[in-house]
Order: C-alpha cells, then sequence, then structure tokens
C-alpha cells in the first residue's frame, strides 16, 4: 500500500514531489529520452546549476566581490537537488535505497579516514 504524503519522510516527499514534476514536464512538453540520456542531461543541468552557485559565491578572483546573497545561494542548492533527485529517480533509485547508500557510504568514508577500510590511502597522519 502506497503511504500518505503526510505519513512520509522528508526525503519520500523531495523523491514524490520530484517524481510528480518530473511525469508533468513530460507529459506536457512530450519528451522522450532513453534513462541513459535522462541522466546525462541531468547531471549537466546540475553541472550549470553549481556553476551558478560558484558565482553566487564570488569564485571570480579577477573581479570585485559583491555581497553574498544567502537566499540566493539556498536557492541554487535547491535547484542543484532537484536535478540529483531527478537523477536519482531516472537511475532507479528510490529515496530508501539512497538513504541507505549514503549511509554505507559514509561508515566507508570514516573507515577509510581511519585506516579501517579494505582501501587504503586515506588515513588520517597520526598526530
Amino acid at each position: 500500500m502506497e503511504k500518505q504524503f503526510e505519513e512520509m519522510e522528508m526525503l519520500e516527499r523531495i523523491f514524490y514531489m520530484q517524481n510528480l514534476f518530473d511525469s508533468d514536464l513530460i507529459k506536457n512538453r512530450n519528451l522522450e529520452f532513453s534513462k541513459e540520456e535522462w541522466i546525462q542531461k541531468e547531471v549537466l543541468a546540475i553541472v550549470s546549476e553549481l556553476a551558478e552557485l560558484l558565482t553566487e559565491v564570488n569564485f571570480k578572483w579577477w573581479k570585485n566581490p559583491k555581497p553574498v546573497n544567502d537566499d540566493n545561494v539556498k536557492d541554487e542548492l535547491v535547484d542543484i537537488l532537484h536535478f540529483f533527485t531527478a537523477a536519482c529517480i531516472h537511475s532507479g533509485m528510490d529515496a530508501k535505497e539512497l538513504y541507505e547508500r549514503y549511509m554505507r557510504k559514509n561508515k566507508e568514508n570514516f573507515d577509510r579516514q581511519y585506516g579501517k577500510s579494505q582501501k587504503h590511502g586515506y588515513e588520517l597522519d597520526k598526530m
């Protein structure tokens, strides 16, 4: 049985809303792309949004900096999340799988830092 929107966790809601938006967009714009093409387009959109985020935080050392607008920075981060979530959905990953994979990878990243991983070269120097 499908959960009601009010019963969903925050990440599930984000995935649900993104899926609704993408479905509407695909239908109304008659978009037909393969899984690979969707992911390519979403990665390019993420790169574009990352460039917009960089502009918001004065990465151009050759220009006079402007005051950083925190609201714009947050909006760019949300734009990145939109396209990231869409790429997850098109890859076949739902909110639960993303959460589980994140938790495993986060543990692995900590293990690497403290020499507890099979993958070496990340260990912190003993001080």
